[in-house]
């Protein structure tokens, strides 16, 4: 994620469409309706920080994990009012270790595919996996590979907002379905003229299969997958997915108690 640490400063300005209000809404109901309302909460690649204070204001102890210190010092700012509700972990998210156990955790915004490496993906979840309690609700959404062939691909976008501007440009490589991303960040100085920066990160899409077979093999069972913001299967042509899963039990049960 250090692709992203001269981002930071302008990081919620650019991604201001996100709808932080309305996506911590979605999730608490994914949270939620999987049994999973309250107790430790991981955010996992929390970025800024604007979920995990989301989170905190719905009646979680947070635990905000990301590997950019330049993110993390956006979110402690924002994050300080809440005192000791939420605790901020500068970590890879290859490297998590926490001090205790969790009840649930979110990965938002496409971070997984940030992994580019499936081996990378997969020791992400066994570690996530390591610290929820049994039964733990993970939540987590992904870049789809039809985004990345079909949307992002070879494309060039243009963002602009106040005294920020950004052209942001895509590589697309079948072999892994990957898509090296590549940021011109213009910010407006006190003079009027504009300072230059450049970043660059990649993000690989993966096969449903490829996922699931993963998320099993530390002990999730995906419970379900829904398109972005809705309660609908995925289809063909859905960018992101959402998937939730459940820690098992040892035995293989999830672990769940119905009422």
């Amino acid at each position: 994620m250090s692709g992203y640490d001269r981002f930071a400063a302008v990081y919620d300005q650019l991604t201001g469409n996100v709808g932080y209000a309305q996506r911590a809404d979605y999730l608490f109901m994914l949270l939620k309706n999987a049994g999973c309302s309250d107790g430790t909460l991981l955010d996992l690649a929390c970025g800024t920080g604007s979920l995990s204070v989301l989170f905190c204001e719905k009646g979680y102890d947070v635990i905000g994990v990301d590997g950019s210190f330049e993110m993390l010092s956006v979110a402690r700012e924002k994050c300080a009012p809440y005192g000791e509700k939420i605790l901020l972990l500068c970590q890879d998210m290859t490297e998590l270790d926490l001090f205790g156990t969790i009840d649930c955790a979110i990965c938002s915004l496409d971070s997984i595919n940030h992994l580019t490496d499936a081996h990378d993906v997969q020791q992400t979840f066994r570690l996530v996996s390591l610290f929820m309690n049994q039964g733990g609700v993970f939540v987590f959404d992904v870049n789809t590979p039809y985004k990345h062939r079909h949307v992002l691909a070879d494309n060039t976008f243009v963002y602009e907002e106040d005294g920020v501007f950004c052209v942001w440009q895509n590589a697309f490589y079948e072999e892994d379905c990957s898509v090296e991303i590549f940021l011109d960040i213009f910010t407006e100085q006190e003079d009027g003229s504009y300072m230059r920066h450049v970043e660059s990160f990649c993000e690989r899409a993966y096969e449903d299969a490829e996922l699931t077979q993963m998320l099993e093999n530390v002990g999730f069972a995906v419970e379900a997958r829904y398109t972005e913001m809705t309660t609908d299967a995925p289809e063909q042509e859905t960018q992101r997915v959402y998937y939730v899963c459940r820690k098992k039990s040892p035995t293989g049960s999830t672990g769940r108690i119905y009422e």
